[in-house]
């Protein structure tokens, strides 16, 4: 597996297998469980996320090198098992399409389609949200006369999407004229409440530098819940949101024991002045290369942590958090700072 890059910008590649995918999927699963608590009746309705994947190489050994979310799109698990993940608007076929233009155009055609049975929205990262809202903005006459006629553009040609889409698509000329109507008005603010008013909340990650896009968000969203609801990377997934309606700068997540094996460097730190940047200079080095298990971690300790993944990669993230609270027995991290990931 190809990692998406790190703080540092620099791609690595990471052990995995099958039986990894699995067991991530099962995060999503305890996800949709907690979700459901909050928000009632999920399983009733879709959600309409903007998801894409890049394109593949190969090692000098001929093993398949490819990101985690594009491994994970085109797995058996996504296709044959559906009790990890609730129906999506979008087809499976426009999401692995390669082409981004005809992909994103493809699922907003989609998801304005099925705009009612739409209860939330969402993508990866808030990043690819906004470009989705930015993308409707250029695009939404040609979208509309698309519904209106039961077609789809000769922009797109790739036959399984143009397939695939078609299924779903059909001539409805009311709902063309709400959506030009919406999308015609001066102000695109609340857009997303308007032209999906059953979503209920937006699930993408907003924490870290995506935090800088929240503004933008509540601008598109009228400020829907934001929901950061797991923590992940492509070495291995961390943990989940216990608390989704709480404001995105209090996140904090609740440690999956079973996705790795977890351990902890403490961190022994103050503050310096670099470049006009606060940053935390680490102090004692000696204590901090005791690593801590899990079991003794100390409730306001900054730690960085240590993970050592069921294919067998060890990574030293370099990444700062510092434990909030036990729930009732389940370590809760909340994300501090970060420096670029070191992978051993």
């Amino acid at each position: 597996m190809c990692s998406t890059g790190t703080s540092g910008g620099e791609n690595k590649l990471i052990p995995t297998t099958e039986e990894g995918h699995g067991r991530r999927l099962q995060l999503y699963g305890l996800v949709l469980s907690v979700m459901s608590q909050f928000f009632p009746d999920l399983e009733k309705g879709k959600g309409m996320y903007f998801l894409f994947i890049k394109s593949e190489a190969k090692t000098p050994g001929g093993l398949l090198a490819r990101t985690f979310l594009t491994s994970l799109y085109k797995s058996s698990h996504i296709r044959n098992n559906n009790s990890y993940v609730l129906p999506y608007t979008s087809p499976i076929e426009a999401i692995l399409c390669l082409d981004s233009y005809q992909s994103m155009y493809s699922q907003m055609l989609c998801g304005l389609c099925q705009n009612r049975e739409v209860v939330r929205v969402g993508s990866v990262l808030a990043s690819a949200f906004i470009r989705a809202m930015r993308f409707l903005e250029d695009h939404w006459s040609q979208l509309c006369n698309d519904i209106r006629t039961g077609t789809i553009t000769n922009k797109i040609t790739d036959p399984s999407v143009r397939e695939a889409v078609m299924k779903i698509l059909k001539p409805d000329s009311e709902l063309a004229d709400f959506i030009e109507a919406e999308c015609s008005k001066d102000s695109w603010e609340g857009i997303v409440t308007r032209l999906w008013p059953n979503t209920k909340y937006m699930d993408l990650i907003v924490t870290g530098t995506m935090s800088q896009y929240i503004p933008m968000l509540d601008y598109y969203c009228n400020s829907l819940p934001l929901v950061s609801t797991m923590y992940a990377s492509s070495e291995c997934f961390f943990g989940i949101n216990l608390n989704p309606l709480c404001k995105p700068s209090e996140v904090s997540y609740t440690l999956i024991p079973t996705m790795g094996y977890f351990e902890f460097l403490p961190i022994h730190s103050s503050n310096e002045f670099i470049d006009s940047i606060s940053i935390s200079t680490q102090l004692n080095e000696k204590d901090e290369q005791q690593l801590v298990d899990l079991v003794d971690v100390k409730i306001g300790q900054e730690y960085e942590l240590i993970v050592t993944t069921y294919s067998g990669n060890f990574q030293l993230p370099n990444e700062m958090f510092f434990d909030t609270s036990f729930f009732p027995c389940l370590l809760m991290l909340r994300f501090s700072w970060m420096y670029p990931f070191r992978t051993v």
